[in-house]
């Protein structure tokens, strides 16, 4: 199947996109076979960290192109937080459809400011670009995991820099491996109703499966999840290795993760569109 393009598939969904962050290949072929199981759509995602831990980006971007192109269902390669614009620019030129640029970290008007110059650079390039406004809790110790995003501001900051989709703190945090975190529904609501473009959730593994329907139901579209698969993925190598201590095939327990990443992402899926 063609690559897909990420806008099309929110656009066309009436439910929640999953968003799912792969370190290697076998997390693309993963995260694609969970989607074929329903038939839906689903978004591989590259983070900076996951290009840094490869070394450089092109390995890993077109290996998750040539697995997306070869899926049965529309599928689109985004790259998620990266910071770097040059890295914006070599995956755009590699043929990512779609980027998310972080700058949450700088002051509010070099956020507003370098958005809105990467955000007209993608454009012209037909690449589609999320940003995050203010800080999602939990990344890299400098987020506040009690910062809120509130409605007039996104709206102002989607206006100023015309960006297509927004990530916004509504009481999430990045890289919780316990899944008690408090939403601010009506937040959410408040946001949907105000902001005219979607809505991203970030640090989506730390919400409970009912939260998350609830996110859905008052307005988050793309909802990013992470840390959940690597939970799944190493207990399901750590549980086979620890029955079988002669094995040495790496083939054989790295596909016992594989097959418990495919069946969170199915999982998640269907909460998402539940």
């Amino acid at each position: 199947m063609p690559l897909a393009a990420i806008g099309d598939i929110i656009r066309r969904s009436p439910a929640g996109v999953g968003a799912f962050n792969l370190i290697q290949l076998e997390y693309a072929t993963a995260i694609v076979a969970g989607a074929e199981a329903l038939g839906l759509p689903v978004v591989l995602q590259i983070s900076e960290n996951c290009v840094r831990y490869h070394g450089a980006l092109e390995p890993v971007a077109l290996a998750a192109l040539a697995v997306a192109r070869r899926a049965e269902v529309p599928v689109a390669v985004h790259l998620d937080h990266a910071t770097d614009r040059a890295l914006v620019k070599e995956a755009v030129e590699l043929g990512l459809g779609s980027v998310m640029y972080d700058a949450s970290a700088l002051p509010d008007e070099e956020n507003l400011r370098a958005t809105a110059e990467v955000a007209a650079w993608c454009h012209e390039r037909g690449v589609w670009v999320e940003a995050e406004l203010g800080e999602v809790g939990g990344k890299d110790g400098v987020h506040a995991p009690g910062a809120r995003t509130k409605p007039h501001e996104a709206v102002d900051y989607v206006t100023r820099t015309g960006v297509d989709a927004l990530a916004v703190a509504v009481g999430t945090s990045h890289a919780m491996t316990t899944k008690d975190a408090v939403l601010d529904l009506d937040l959410i609501a408040e946001l949907r109703a105000a902001v005219p473009v979607p809505l991203v959730l970030h640090g989506s593994s730390g919400v409970p499966d009912d939260v998350l329907r609830a996110a859905v139901r008052n307005g988050m579209k793309k909802i990013n999840i992470a840390t959940h698969l690597n939970k799944a993925f190493t207990a399901a190598v750590r549980d086979y290795l620890a029955h079988d201590q002669r094995v040495v095939d790496s083939r054989k327990y790295v596909n016992a993760g594989r097959d418990a990443v495919a069946r969170e992402v199915t999982h998640l899926l269907g909460v998402l569109t539940g």
